[in-house]
């Protein structure tokens, strides 16, 4: 996907079904690596390129710190989760998963932060 163009109906709806299977999997245990459902994976959005073969599977875990341990174990399983998530997709083939660490909570943290700050807040003020 270009950095200009929407993603069209079908990219949305193959990534929301692609979400909706990889959370069922991690929901339920189905992995079958300890390390990965130790650290309770969250899928929080997938995006497909234009031709739906390659998913970014955006994902976080709640424990602080843990989110190169979290790729390496995604990345490790990445063959046997994409075998589980295919007989759950409507899809003709399986897309690549690629998984990437979602970092919108901690961008929206650091905003809050500064509009917390006693320098922005006194700007905000003047208004």
């Amino acid at each position: 996907m270009s950095k200009g163009s929407a993603p069209s109906q079908r990219q949305l709806r193959a990534g929301e079904l692609i979400r909706h299977a990889l959370a069922e999997i991690f929901l339920r245990g189905e992995s079958g690596d300890p390390d990965l459902e130790r650290l309770n994976p969250t899928v929080v959005e997938v995006q497909m390129s234009p031709d739906l073969k390659i998913a970014n599977a955006f994902v976080r875990t709640l424990l602080p710190n843990k989110e190169k341990a979290l790729l390496e174990a995604l990345n490790r399983n990445r063959r046997y989760i994409r075998g589980l998530v295919s007989p759950k997709l409507e899809m003709k083939f399986t897309p690549e998963i690629r998984y990437r660490v979602d970092t919108a909570l901690d961008y929206a943290g650091k905003i809050d932060e500064l509009l917390r700050s006693p320098e922005v807040a006194r700007d905000l003020k003047k208004e």
